[in-house]
């Protein structure tokens, strides 16, 4: 995928759902400040292009900088069952992250609290992480949220000691040698049954062309 001539790729579609690879750097829905160039709107202006009559929502959030697949539901009733499944954990997501520092467990399972402004409460995070290499200053990782908050993985390897390399709101650049123009954070693998045929449905994908060339110049 080039970000600069497309921001997304559609890497499967049907009646029912579509899978979205999403380059960095765009937001999946607008803010409070109502941007207009968005995921979902560039999807949906796609569609309509193509005379298809129900609008594309988004099953679940990525975050601005995070690259990788995104589920969109063809539909409202398509959504909430969608995201029913998503509340149960019956949807498992993995991404990559390259963290600052040498992550000295193999593997782990990390639990805290957040929380939550919107529904005044605290909230559980679940994240289970295994190492895939170690290098110089920084290490690679498969993550998989077992909850769905809001920053969790960024989150919870800032509070074990290693944030995601580019890491700007919860770590300061400047106290690492590593630069990245974003966080190193890509939503690699997806799933979960089809929300009408029920069908096992598993989409991969590698890394971002800017990880990649992360990886290449260390």
């Amino acid at each position: 995928m080039n970000p600069i001539n497309k921001r997304y790729d559609i890497i499967y579609e049907d009646t029912y759902i579509i899978i979205v690879n999403k380059a960095s750097g765009l937001l999946v829905v607008p803010t409070p400040k109502k941007e207009t160039n968005t995921l979902t709107g560039l999807l949906n202006k796609e569609l309509d292009s193509r005379g298809v009559e129900v609008n594309a929502y988004p099953c679940h959030r990525i975050d601005r900088e995070t690259s990788g697949l995104i589920i969109y539901a063809k539909g409202k009733s398509i959504r909430e069952i969608m995201m029913s499944r998503f509340k149960r954990h019956l949807v498992k997501k993995t991404y990559i992250a390259f963290v600052h520092g040498v992550v000295r467990k193999n593997s782990d399972i990390l639990k805290g609290n957040v929380y939550n402004q919107k529904k005044r409460k605290t909230e559980l995070m679940i994240t289970k992480y295994k190492v895939l290499e170690r290098r110089k200053g920084f290490t690679i990782v498969e993550v998989e949220p077992v909850t769905g908050r809001t920053n969790q993985i960024r989150l919870h390897f800032k509070e074990l000691g290693h944030p995601l390399v580019g890491e700007s709101v919860y770590a300061f650049r400047k106290d690492f040698e590593l630069r990245f123009k974003r966080t190193a954070l890509h939503a690699k693998a997806i799933e979960f049954k089809h929300p009408i045929t029920g069908e096992r449905m598993n989409f991969s994908l590698p890394i971002a062309d800017d990880m990649v060339n992360f990886l290449e110049r260390k």
